[in-house]
Protein backbone atom coordinates (compact mmCIF):
# COMPACT_ATOMS: atom_id res chain seq x y z
CA UNK A 1 0.00 0.00 0.00
CA UNK A 2 1.60 3.14 -0.92
CA UNK A 3 0.79 6.32 1.83
CA UNK A 4 3.00 8.95 1.57
CA UNK A 5 3.46 11.64 3.88
CA UNK A 6 4.76 15.65 2.14
CA UNK A 7 6.32 16.83 5.04
CA UNK A 8 7.04 20.32 3.59
CA UNK A 9 3.51 21.27 2.97
CA UNK A 10 2.66 21.66 6.29
CA UNK A 11 6.17 22.25 8.44
CA UNK A 12 6.77 25.94 6.95
CA UNK A 13 2.98 27.09 8.21
CA UNK A 14 3.52 25.11 11.46
CA UNK A 15 6.96 26.65 12.78
CA UNK A 16 5.37 30.13 11.67
CA UNK A 17 2.13 29.64 13.58
CA UNK A 18 3.91 28.48 16.73
CA UNK A 19 6.51 31.56 16.55
CA UNK A 20 3.64 33.68 16.53
CA UNK A 21 1.93 32.16 19.52
CA UNK A 22 1.49 34.62 22.31
CA UNK A 23 2.83 33.25 25.43
CA UNK A 24 -0.16 32.14 27.11
CA UNK A 25 -1.80 31.35 23.82
CA UNK A 26 -5.65 30.62 23.47
CA UNK A 27 -7.45 28.92 26.03
CA UNK A 28 -8.98 25.70 25.41
CA UNK A 29 -12.47 25.24 24.49
CA UNK A 30 -13.47 21.98 24.58
CA UNK A 31 -17.13 22.48 22.84
CA UNK A 32 -16.16 24.11 20.10
CA UNK A 33 -15.96 22.30 16.75
CA UNK A 34 -14.53 23.46 13.58
CA UNK A 35 -17.15 21.95 10.84
CA UNK A 36 -15.12 21.32 7.43
CA UNK A 37 -12.27 22.36 9.08
CA UNK A 38 -10.07 21.99 5.97
CA UNK A 39 -11.99 25.22 4.12
CA UNK A 40 -10.59 27.98 6.54
CA UNK A 41 -7.32 30.01 5.44
CA UNK A 42 -4.92 28.09 6.82
CA UNK A 43 -6.46 24.13 7.73
CA UNK A 44 -6.07 23.20 11.69
CA UNK A 45 -4.23 26.34 12.73
CA UNK A 46 -6.92 28.86 12.40
CA UNK A 47 -9.02 26.66 14.84
CA UNK A 48 -6.24 26.25 17.14
CA UNK A 49 -5.94 29.89 16.97
CA UNK A 50 -9.32 30.15 18.56
CA UNK A 51 -9.07 27.50 21.35
CA UNK A 52 -11.09 24.79 19.35
CA UNK A 53 -10.75 21.12 20.65
CA UNK A 54 -12.13 19.14 17.69
CA UNK A 55 -12.39 19.92 14.14
CA UNK A 56 -13.27 17.86 11.36
CA UNK A 57 -11.93 16.58 7.85
CA UNK A 58 -13.22 14.99 5.08
CA UNK A 59 -11.36 12.77 3.54
CA UNK A 60 -11.23 10.61 0.05
CA UNK A 61 -9.14 7.54 -0.78
CA UNK A 62 -7.44 8.66 -4.23
CA UNK A 63 -4.38 6.51 -5.72
CA UNK A 64 -3.27 5.54 -2.36
CA UNK A 65 -3.89 8.94 -0.74
CA UNK A 66 -6.22 9.94 1.86
CA UNK A 67 -6.42 13.26 0.19
CA UNK A 68 -8.48 15.94 2.14
CA UNK A 69 -11.60 17.63 0.42
CA UNK A 70 -15.57 17.76 0.55
CA UNK A 71 -15.40 16.96 -3.23
CA UNK A 72 -13.96 14.35 -5.11
CA UNK A 73 -13.31 17.96 -7.66
CA UNK A 74 -11.26 19.26 -4.98
CA UNK A 75 -8.51 16.79 -4.54
CA UNK A 76 -5.01 17.93 -4.63
CA UNK A 77 -2.07 15.39 -4.32
CA UNK A 78 -0.68 18.13 -1.07
CA UNK A 79 -3.38 18.11 0.50
CA UNK A 80 -3.00 14.76 2.17
CA UNK A 81 -4.69 14.01 6.15
CA UNK A 82 -0.73 13.47 6.86
CA UNK A 83 0.44 16.75 5.29
CA UNK A 84 -2.90 18.85 6.88
CA UNK A 85 -3.88 16.96 10.21
CA UNK A 86 -1.42 14.41 11.38
CA UNK A 87 2.00 15.94 11.03
CA UNK A 88 1.56 18.80 12.95
CA UNK A 89 -0.40 17.49 15.28
CA UNK A 90 1.92 15.40 16.25
CA UNK A 91 4.65 18.20 16.24
CA UNK A 92 2.31 20.10 18.64
CA UNK A 93 2.20 17.04 21.03
CA UNK A 94 5.99 16.34 21.13
CA UNK A 95 5.99 20.02 22.05
CA UNK A 96 3.15 20.24 24.71
CA UNK A 97 4.70 17.13 26.69
CA UNK A 98 1.76 14.77 24.70
CA UNK A 99 -0.77 17.05 25.03
CA UNK A 100 -1.91 19.73 22.09
CA UNK A 101 -2.55 22.44 23.86
CA UNK A 102 -0.25 22.56 27.46
CA UNK A 103 -2.18 20.87 29.88
CA UNK A 104 -5.01 21.14 27.41
CA UNK A 105 -8.15 18.45 26.97
CA UNK A 106 -7.42 15.63 24.97
CA UNK A 107 -7.99 16.71 20.90
CA UNK A 108 -10.46 15.34 18.64
CA UNK A 109 -9.82 15.22 15.00
CA UNK A 110 -13.28 14.08 13.06
CA UNK A 111 -12.78 12.06 9.86
CA UNK A 112 -15.62 12.30 7.69
CA UNK A 113 -14.94 9.32 4.86
CA UNK A 114 -16.42 10.07 1.61
CA UNK A 115 -14.98 7.07 -0.27
CA UNK A 116 -15.74 3.25 0.23
CA UNK A 117 -15.26 2.72 3.97
CA UNK A 118 -13.86 -0.80 4.84
CA UNK A 119 -11.32 0.21 1.74
CA UNK A 120 -10.54 3.96 3.75
CA UNK A 121 -10.41 2.51 6.93
CA UNK A 122 -7.87 -0.39 5.59
CA UNK A 123 -5.88 2.72 4.15
CA UNK A 124 -6.25 4.93 7.21
CA UNK A 125 -5.84 1.97 9.96
CA UNK A 126 -1.94 1.91 7.98
CA UNK A 127 -1.41 5.74 8.34
CA UNK A 128 -2.26 5.73 12.06
CA UNK A 129 -0.41 3.34 12.63
CA UNK A 130 2.63 5.38 12.42
CA UNK A 131 1.15 7.95 14.75
CA UNK A 132 0.37 5.88 17.84
CA UNK A 133 2.38 7.99 20.40
CA UNK A 134 -0.07 10.69 20.21
CA UNK A 135 -3.51 8.73 19.20
CA UNK A 136 -6.15 7.20 21.95
CA UNK A 137 -6.87 3.71 21.34
CA UNK A 138 -6.74 -0.02 22.05
CA UNK A 139 -2.86 -0.44 22.14
CA UNK A 140 -3.07 -3.60 23.28
CA UNK A 141 -6.22 -5.88 23.57
CA UNK A 142 -7.91 -4.91 26.80
CA UNK A 143 -6.32 -1.72 27.69
CA UNK A 144 -7.66 1.55 26.32
CA UNK A 145 -4.88 4.61 26.33
CA UNK A 146 -6.12 8.04 26.28
CA UNK A 147 -3.24 10.83 24.58
CA UNK A 148 -3.30 13.78 22.55
CA UNK A 149 -5.72 12.94 19.92
CA UNK A 150 -8.68 11.08 19.55
CA UNK A 151 -10.05 10.09 16.06
CA UNK A 152 -13.62 9.30 15.33
CA UNK A 153 -14.82 8.30 12.11
CA UNK A 154 -17.69 9.31 10.68
CA UNK A 155 -19.79 9.09 7.15
CA UNK A 156 -18.97 6.02 5.92
CA UNK A 157 -17.90 4.40 8.66
CA UNK A 158 -16.75 0.74 8.26
CA UNK A 159 -18.47 -0.36 12.09
CA UNK A 160 -17.65 -4.00 11.80
CA UNK A 161 -14.06 -3.71 10.74
CA UNK A 162 -13.31 -0.92 13.39
CA UNK A 163 -15.26 -2.45 16.29
CA UNK A 164 -12.71 -5.84 16.11
CA UNK A 165 -9.55 -4.23 14.50
CA UNK A 166 -6.39 -4.25 16.57
CA UNK A 167 -4.60 -2.47 17.89
CA UNK A 168 -7.64 0.26 17.00
CA UNK A 169 -6.56 4.00 16.69
CA UNK A 170 -9.62 5.40 15.99
CA UNK A 171 -13.72 4.85 16.98
CA UNK A 172 -16.89 5.63 15.64
CA UNK A 173 -19.47 8.42 15.36
CA UNK A 174 -22.59 7.03 15.99
CA UNK A 175 -25.97 8.48 15.18
CA UNK A 176 -29.27 9.28 17.80
CA UNK A 177 -30.84 5.86 17.26
CA UNK A 178 -27.52 4.00 17.98
CA UNK A 179 -28.16 5.33 21.58
CA UNK A 180 -29.41 2.41 23.09
CA UNK A 181 -26.13 0.46 21.34
CA UNK A 182 -24.42 -2.30 23.39
CA UNK A 183 -20.93 -0.90 21.60
CA UNK A 184 -19.15 0.82 24.79
CA UNK A 185 -18.70 4.51 25.26
CA UNK A 186 -14.45 4.03 24.26
CA UNK A 187 -15.65 2.08 20.77
CA UNK A 188 -18.62 4.88 20.19
CA UNK A 189 -18.10 8.01 22.28
CA UNK A 190 -19.63 10.58 20.43
CA UNK A 191 -23.27 10.64 18.98
CA UNK A 192 -23.84 13.24 16.06
CA UNK A 193 -26.78 13.23 14.28
CA UNK A 194 -28.23 16.33 11.56
CA UNK A 195 -30.12 19.14 12.90
CA UNK A 196 -33.03 19.32 10.89
CA UNK A 197 -34.52 15.64 11.34
CA UNK A 198 -35.57 16.60 14.44
CA UNK A 199 -35.43 20.05 14.18
CA UNK A 200 -37.09 23.13 12.67
CA UNK A 201 -35.86 26.01 14.31
CA UNK A 202 -33.84 28.52 12.03
CA UNK A 203 -32.56 30.62 15.09
CA UNK A 204 -35.78 33.00 14.31
CA UNK A 205 -38.27 33.84 17.20
CA UNK A 206 -38.55 31.56 20.54
CA UNK A 207 -37.03 28.22 20.61
CA UNK A 208 -40.41 26.12 20.60
CA UNK A 209 -40.50 24.44 23.96
CA UNK A 210 -41.06 20.86 22.69
CA UNK A 211 -38.15 20.96 20.21
CA UNK A 212 -36.14 22.69 23.26
CA UNK A 213 -36.94 19.62 25.43
CA UNK A 214 -36.28 17.31 22.94
CA UNK A 215 -32.28 18.41 22.57
CA UNK A 216 -32.29 17.99 26.72
CA UNK A 217 -33.66 14.84 26.24
CA UNK A 218 -30.76 13.64 23.50
CA UNK A 219 -28.31 15.19 25.50
CA UNK A 220 -29.16 13.89 29.05
CA UNK A 221 -29.78 10.38 27.63
CA UNK A 222 -25.93 10.65 25.99
CA UNK A 223 -24.59 11.56 28.87
CA UNK A 224 -26.00 8.74 31.05
CA UNK A 225 -23.94 6.43 28.25
CA UNK A 226 -20.77 7.93 28.89
CA UNK A 227 -20.72 9.90 25.46
CA UNK A 228 -20.76 12.98 23.77
CA UNK A 229 -23.28 15.28 21.70
CA UNK A 230 -23.27 16.64 18.76
CA UNK A 231 -25.58 17.79 16.17
CA UNK A 232 -24.46 18.95 12.39
CA UNK A 233 -26.01 21.70 10.06
CA UNK A 234 -26.90 24.05 12.67
CA UNK A 235 -28.07 27.65 12.09
CA UNK A 236 -24.96 28.74 12.78
CA UNK A 237 -26.41 31.48 15.20
CA UNK A 238 -25.67 32.73 18.14
CA UNK A 239 -28.52 32.23 19.84
CA UNK A 240 -28.74 28.98 18.38
CA UNK A 241 -25.61 28.30 20.01
CA UNK A 242 -26.81 29.89 23.71
CA UNK A 243 -29.57 27.22 23.65
CA UNK A 244 -27.08 24.15 22.55
CA UNK A 245 -24.90 25.40 25.02
CA UNK A 246 -27.26 26.01 27.72
CA UNK A 247 -28.78 21.85 27.13
CA UNK A 248 -24.85 20.69 27.09
CA UNK A 249 -24.51 20.00 24.05
CA UNK A 250 -20.53 18.83 23.70
CA UNK A 251 -19.46 20.25 20.64
CA UNK A 252 -20.95 22.66 18.98
CA UNK A 253 -20.68 23.09 15.15
CA UNK A 254 -19.61 26.28 13.60
CA UNK A 255 -18.07 27.76 10.36
CA UNK A 256 -17.43 30.57 12.43
CA UNK A 257 -14.50 29.85 14.46
CA UNK A 258 -13.82 33.85 15.95
CA UNK A 259 -17.54 34.23 16.28
CA UNK A 260 -18.26 30.52 18.18
CA UNK A 261 -14.91 31.23 20.27
CA UNK A 262 -16.03 34.60 21.36
CA UNK A 263 -19.12 33.27 22.23
CA UNK A 264 -18.07 30.06 24.43
CA UNK A 265 -15.12 32.39 26.13
CA UNK A 266 -17.83 35.08 27.25
CA UNK A 267 -20.42 32.35 28.32
CA UNK A 268 -18.10 29.97 30.28
CA UNK A 269 -20.10 26.75 32.08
Amino acid sequence: MKITTRVSYYLLPLLTWMVGLSAAGPLPLPNAHAHNDYEHPRPLLDALDQGFCSVEADIHLFEGQLLVAHDGKDLKPELTLQALYLNPLQELARENQGRIYPDGPEFTLLIDVKTDGEETYRALSYVLSEYQEILSGMHTPNEFSIRAVSVIISGNRATEIIATHKPRLASIDGRIDDLDTTMPPELMPLISDRWSKYFKWTGEGPFPEAEKHNLKKFVDKTHRSGRRFRLWAIPDKEVVWRELHIAGVDLINTDDLAGLASFLNSNKR
